[in-house]
């Protein structure tokens, strides 16, 4: 019995563990099964995305002090980070990944990275 190629249905010929008749079979069949197939998650990733590169822009020397308006100008989305993290005395950073925001007086954050 013949195997057939899990992307286009073509017979394979060689090793008996192959699953595809090609590579780009085998492309084309690992895009479509990981793609992001919802908008949701695509448009929260890109936020996210955005939102870190941002950070990161800003904060060159993985510490410095950024008015709101600044963040907003440049596109930041308040709504959207990966995490939070509460320090002993209450005090509460946002992160995006290894990049975080903790906010100030008089609307102004202080940026921080996080050692990895």
């Amino acid at each position: 019995m013949s195997k057939k190629c899990l992307e286009c249905g073509e017979k394979i010929v060689g090793r008996a563990d192959k699953k595809f008749c090609s590579d780009a079979c085998r492309n084309s069949y690992n895009n479509t099964i990981n793609k992001d197939n919802k908008n949701l998650i695509r448009n929260t990733n890109n936020r996210l995305r955005k939102n870190y590169r941002i950070l990161e822009s800003l904060n060159p020397d993985q510490k410095t002090k950024v008015s709101r308006g600044k963040l907003i100008e440049k596109g930041f989305d308040f709504n959207y980070f990966t995490s939070i993290y509460t320090t002993k005395v209450g005090t509460v950073y946002y992160f995006v990944y290894d990049q975080g925001y903790l906010p100030l007086e008089g609307d102004f954050y202080a940026l921080v990275k996080r050692e990895s």
